[in-house]
């Protein structure tokens, strides 16, 4: 799963959560990939080497390569979001780094926070939001339904703890 926790130790009684978007396609995946295709994509010039013809395709099939590079290429800048969440007795922070490097912060009393899953209605299916300080936003929106469901009941789980009496 594109996320991880990092249980409380003795001296620090704070859990954090890290969520990022998966990544299917290393960067040497990448290279392959467009190597591959650019390798392919020449495979129908061959035969009109030395003619005009081969002039007016080249552009084109030079354009859909790059075309695919320019998207893979966007889509691993949209992949630099990251979320922070750190769950203690006293305070819920949550930290999210935009893919174009804004920050947005929330935080609320521990006590007061509240995890909720919209299984309809919001931007995406099982929807989980956090809500405290009078805010409620959003958390995990880029992964899967699956891993949303499942990060629910772990969020919860998690508040339930902070706020257990000692």
């Amino acid at each position: 799963m594109p996320y991880t926790w990092t249980q409380p130790s003795a001296d620090d009684a704070t859990t954090r959560l890290a969520l990022w978007p998966h990544r299917s396609l290393p960067r040497r995946g990448f290279a392959a990939f467009i190597l591959g295709t650019f390798a392919l994509i020449t495979i129908p010039l061959y035969p009109l080497l030395g003619t005009v013809v081969l002039w007016g395709l080249l552009p084109f099939l030079l354009l859909a390569v790059a075309g695919l590079w320019w998207g893979l290429e966007h889509t691993y800048k949209t992949a630099r979001l990251r979320e922070d969440l750190s769950i203690d007795p006293q305070h819920v922070h949550l930290v999210r780094t935009n893919p174009g490097g804004d920050v947005q912060e929330w935080d609320c009393n521990s006590y007061w926070a509240q995890v909720h899953l919209h299984p309809t209605g919001g931007p995406v299916a099982h929807y989980i939001t956090l809500k405290g300080r009078g805010r409620e936003v959003e958390i995990g929106a880029f992964l899967s339904e699956d891993e949303r469901k499942v990060l629910y009941g772990e969020l919860a789980d998690a508040l339930r703890a902070a706020t257990k009496p000692v």
